[in-house]
Order: structure tokens, then C-alpha cells, then sequence
């Protein structure tokens, strides 16, 4: 069909990301970040926005009218923060954990500690 391969993987993501109050555009987002957490937002953006290529916003407001677009309330923008806060680290500080403790389990729990309380 007419749907990207973005939009096919947000939609299986979907139900779990309803689950915690987010959908599956921004869970998918989280996972393609994960190499670099700082990339999630813009992940996000070129996502909703359906293109490849990042754009600036002239207003915010403009941001702000995206999101609602795409279904953001107040309470996805704070599970949406909650979840960045809390959600498992980025590729280069689990590399630094491994590196340190010498540990796969150590760098298995530095992901799944943050993960579970992430999804609770």
C-alpha cells in the first residue's frame, strides 16, 4: 500500500505504546534513538510529518499544532517526558558499562532496570 515502512513498524508497535500512554510513532522513535538519545525528537518529527528530512518550525505553535494533529494531549507530553526520563540508555553509555564492568549481565540489567520502570 501507500503506508512507509516507518508507518507499518509504528503500527505494530501501537497497542503497546497505548499501554503507557504514548503511541507507536514515539515508542519507535525511542528505538531508532537509541544509538543517541538526543535524535528521539526529531525521529518523532520526520515520522508524524512523513518525510526524510528534518524542517524547521517558523512557530512554535506550529510544533504544537504537529502534535495534536497526531493525537497529543497534555498527558502524552508527560508520558512522553516520563518515558524519556526513565526509559532504558543510549547505545554509547551500555558500550561504557560493558567496558567497565567487563559484566554482560551488568550491562543487561543497566538496560533492563530503566526499561521495566520505564513500562511501569
Amino acid at each position: 500500500g501507500d503506508m512507509s515502512i516507518l508507518s507499518h513498524a509504528a503500527n505494530i508497535l501501537d497497542p503497546l505504546g497505548k499501554l503507557i500512554g504514548l503511541d507507536g510513532f514515539i515508542l519507535l522513535a525511542f528505538i531508532l534513538g537509541f544509538p543517541a538519545n538526543e535524535i528521539v525528537v526529531p525521529i518523532l518529527i520526520m515520522s508524524y510529518m512523513a518525510t526524510g528530512k528534518m524542517i524547521e518550525f517558523d512557530q512554535l505553535s506550529a510544533l504544537g499544532e504537529l502534535l495534536r494533529n497526531n493525537g497529543w494531549t497534555y498527558l502524552t507530553a508527560l508520558n512522553m517526558m516520563l518515558f524519556s526520563l526513565l526509559h532504558w540508555p543510549c547505545a554509547t553509555t551500555l558500550l561504557t558499562i560493558k567496558k567497565e564492568t567487563n559484566s554482560v549481565k551488568w550491562t543487561a540489567l543497566g538496560f533492563l532496570i530503566p526499561t521495566a520502570i520505564a513500562f511501569i
